[in-house]
């Protein structure tokens, strides 16, 4: 009988626990519990080195929002940074296209929903769903399909709509950039200063700071900030920083 390998994502506890013990009575689950986002990306890590990948993860929307500051552990090598619960769906769903991800809410949220689906996750279920349910869901995203709670769909498909219609227009405003514009925007997203920007691109200060001036104007936009936002709905990456140009 093939099994399917589940991995609950939460940092309470006592929920994860009994909901890894609950899936673990199926014959055809086999389920481990991970407490945090780099115990979660270990797992996953792990697994997927040792030929074993998991299937599902059924991840906490709010995932670390009782941890404590990241300030207060200091950073340690080869030790993922803690991420909340759809920045994780994020970084998964690129790391492994394969695995799927559902989203374990307190609350129906239209826009976390839609946002987790843009992350990658296949659902969004309530914590406190039946296990019935929760299995339904789980081996219905392994089929492919989306799972949504019916009252969430409205709201979601607006939410969706209203971000593409915001992606469109912001990649109509990156299109009216120049091809050096367009360079500059991406030193931008990268963080560089002006400075930065005029070594890397072997340009003088002042010029430097027209065009940013011009990319400011363009994008219709009044900080940096905006501009680096509106860049990033438009699909705007940043600069290598590992490669200065030659």
């Amino acid at each position: 009988m093939q099994r399917i390998r589940v991995l609950v994502v939460d940092d309470h506890r006592i929920f994860a626990e009994s909901l890894a013990a609950a899936l673990a009575v199926e014959q055809d689950v086999e389920v481990a519990a991970a407490g945090s986002s780099p115990a979660a990306l270990r797992a996953v890590e792990r697994a997927a080195a040792d030929g074993r990948r998991f299937d599902v993860l059924l991840i906490d929307a709010d995932l670390g929002d009782a941890s404590p500051p990241a300030a207060a552990h200091p950073a340690e090598p080869d030790v993922p940074a803690a991420v909340g619960g759809i920045s994780l769906v994020a970084r998964l769903h690129t790391a492994h296209p394969g695995t799927r991800a559902v989203v374990l809410a307190e609350r129906d949220d239209p826009r976390r929903a839609a946002a987790a689906l843009q992350a990658g996750a296949s659902g969004w279920v309530a914590k406190d769903s039946s296990l019935s349910r929760l299995l339904q869901v789980v081996r219905g995203v392994l089929r492919g399909e989306t799972h949504l709670p019916p009252a969430l769909l409205t709201g979601v498909l607006r939410e969706l709509t209203a971000t593409r219609r915001n992606r469109t227009e912001s990649e109509r405003l990156v299109e009216s950039l120049t091809p050096r514009e367009h360079e500059v925007l991406r030193c931008m997203v990268a963080g560089l200063g002006r400075k930065a920007v005029a070594e890397r691109l072997y340009l003088s200060p002042h010029t430097v700071r027209t065009h940013m001036q011009n990319v400011l104007g363009k994008l219709g936009v009044h900080s940096t900030l905006a501009a680096v936002a509106l860049a990033r709905r438009a699909g705007v990456g940043p600069v290598d920083l590992e490669h200065a140009p030659t």
